[in-house]
C-alpha cells in the first residue's frame, strides 16, 4: 500500500495567514474606516487583482516595474498583480466614464501585491485602504483629502499624526529651473529616501546625480522650515519664483489654519513621493512616537493618469492608509484595538434535547443586537467556559432543564467567574448590554 507523502504546510515569504484575532482586529479597522469615507461621500468600488501589464506598467516607474509579480496566463496573455489601487482605478476611470459622475469620490479596501524586500510593517501582499477624488483640480479636493486622512485617524482613535504636505509641481520645476530635470525621476526617489539613508548619503547620491551645487540647493529645498508662508518663500525663491502650484500650497495651508488643524499638518518640502504619476501636492501621514514605521497613510495628486487610458482629462487627488504598516504602528505605540471578539455571548449546551431553544434564544439575542453562538455538544460546562474565554466571548448563558421550564437563563460573567441567576430574556439583555 502506498501511503502519500505528506506536503509540509508553509506560506511564501511575504506572505501570512492570519488567526481570528488578528483578522477581527483588521476587520475592525476597515470598517471604521469604510463608515468614515462614507461620511464624506464617498462610494466604494472594487477592480481584478489581475491586470493586463501594458495597463498596470503604463506609468508605475522602473523600480515598481521589478517589484510587479508578472506571468502569461493559460491564454498566453502577459498579465501582472496589481501593485496599488490607483492605477487599476485610473482604467477603471476610463472604461466606465460613461456610467459615471464627476466629481467622481470613490474609496477601495484591497489587496495589493510587491515583490519588494519584506520588513516590518511591509509585505508582499497587503492591504490597502484609498480614497480619492476624480474630475476636478479644485483646491477644494486637494483640502478634502487633507481633512479624510485627519477624520480617518481621529475615528480609528489614534491619539496623535502629523500629515506631512508637499507639492511635486513645485520641485519639479526647481529641478527644471536648475537644469536638473533629465535626473529628476532618480532625484525624487532619492529625496523620498532621505528619512531611511540620511543627509550625508542623500547629499552624496544627489551631487552624483547632478552636482555638487544642485545638491546643496536641494538639501535646502528640502529642509525649509519656519512657518508654511515662510517655507513657500524660500521654495519659491529656489523654483525660480511663485507659481500656480505655490498658490495652491498658500491656499491649502491657510484653509488648514483656518479650521484648525495646524497642530496636525506640516508643510514639509523633503515629501516628494517616489512614483512618476503625482503631478501636484503630495501627502504623508506619521503616527506621533512611531515615525520608524514609516508614512501609514500617503497620496497625492495625479492630474495626468487617467489620460494613459482616455482621452478625457479626469484629473485626481487621492491617498491610501496601508492597513499592515498602521497596525505595526499600533502595536509599536502599544495602542491595541479594543472590541475584537468573536461574540458577546456564549449559548452553552447541556441538555441536546433543548437544541431549538438554544439556538432560539441565540436568534432572540441577536435580534435585540447582541452577537450570540450556540456551543454545539452537551459537554462540561468548565470545557465550554474555557472554549468562551479563549474567543475572548465574555459572557456565557446557562439553560438546563429547570430553567427551560421555568422561562429563564443563568448568566455566567466569565472575567470574575460570577453567577446572576433566574433571568428572563428581557432581563439577560439588559446585563448584557450594561
Amino acid at each position: 500500500m502506498n501511503i502519500p507523502m505528506q506536503i509540509e504546510p508553509r506560506v511564501l515569504k511575504g506572505f501570512r495567514d492570519f488567526l481570528p484575532e488578528a483578522e477581527m482586529r483588521r476587520r475592525d479597522l476597515s470598517r471604521i474606516l469604510e463608515d468614515c469615507f462614507s461620511s464624506f461621500g464617498f462610494v466604494p468600488i472594487d477592480t481584478p487583482v489581475l491586470e493586463y501589464t501594458e495597463v498596470l506598467l503604463g506609468k508605475g516607474g522602473g523600480e515598481t516595474d521589478k517589484q510587479v509579480y508578472r506571468f502569461t496566463d493559460h491564454g498566453e496573455r502577459d498579465v501582472a498583480m496589481r501593485f496599488d489601487l490607483t492605477v487599476p482605478f485610473a482604467r477603471y476611470m476610463a472604461l466606465h466614464r460613461p456610467d459615471l459622475y464627476l466629481p467622481f469620490k470613490r474609496y477601495h479596501i484591497g489587496k495589493v501585491f510587491r515583490g519588494e524586500n519584506t520588513q516590518r510593517g511591509r509585505y508582499r501582499e497587503f492591504t490597502q485602504c484609498d480614497f480619492d477624488i476624480v474630475g476636478t483640480t479644485a483646491p477644494s479636493a486637494d483640502l478634502e483629502i487633507v481633512l479624510m486622512i485627519a477624520a480617518a485617524f481621529k475615528a480609528l482613535n489614534i491619539p496623535g499624526i502629523t500629515i506631512h504636505v508637499s507639492h511635486r509641481a513645485v520641485f519639479n520645476r526647481f529641478l527644471a529651473h536648475h537644469n536638473a530635470a533629465g535626473a529628476a525621476v532618480e532625484v525624487l526617489r532619492t529625496v523620498d529616501k532621505l528619512r531611511k539613508v540620511g543627509a550625508q548619503t542623500t547629499r552624496q547620491t544627489l551631487a552624483d546625480l547632478t552636482s555638487p551645487d544642485v545638491a546643496e540647493k536641494t538639501l535646502r529645498f528640502i529642509n525649509a522650515t519656519g512657518t508654511p508662508a515662510e517655507i513657500i518663500s524660500v521654495m519659491e525663491e529656489l523654483a525660480g519664483g511663485p507659481d500656480e502650484d505655490t498658490q495652491r500650497l498658500h491656499a491649502v495651508t491657510a484653509a488648514v489654519d483656518q479650521l484648525g488643524l495646524s497642530d496636525v499638518v506640516r508643510l514639509d518640502p523633503s515629501i516628494t513621493r517616489g512614483l512618476d504619476y503625482y503631478t501636484g501636492i503630495v501627502f504623508e501621514t506619521f503616527l506621533n512616537g512611531a515615525e520608524k514605521i514609516g508614512s501609514v497613510c500617503s497620496g497625492g495628486r495625479y492630474d495626468d493618469l487617467v489620460g494613459l487610458y482616455s482621452k478625457e482629462a479626469m484629473p485626481g487627488v487621492g491617498a491610501s492608509i496601508g492597513l499592515d504598516r498602521l497596525i505595526a504602528g499600533l502595536d509599536e505605540l502599544a495602542l491595541p484595538m479594543d472590541g475584537t471578539r468573536a461574540a458577546d455571548a456564549l449559548v452553552t449546551m447541556q441538555d441536546e434535547t433543548l437544541t431549538a431553544h438554544y439556538h432560539h434564544i441565540a436568534s432572540t439575542l441577536r435580534e435585540r443586537g447582541i452577537r450570540c453562538e450556540v456551543f454545539p455538544e452537551a459537554q462540561k460546562l468548565g470545557r465550554q467556559f474555557a472554549f468562551a474565554e479563549k474567543k475572548g466571548i465574555p459572557y456565557a448563558i446557562i439553560i438546563g432543564r429547570r430553567e427551560y421550564e421555568a422561562g429563564t437563563m443563568n448568566l455566567r460573567v466569565l472575567a470574575d467567574r460570577r453567577n446572576v441567576d433566574d433571568l428572563d430574556i428581557d432581563r439577560l439583555v439588559a446585563t448584557l448590554n450594561v
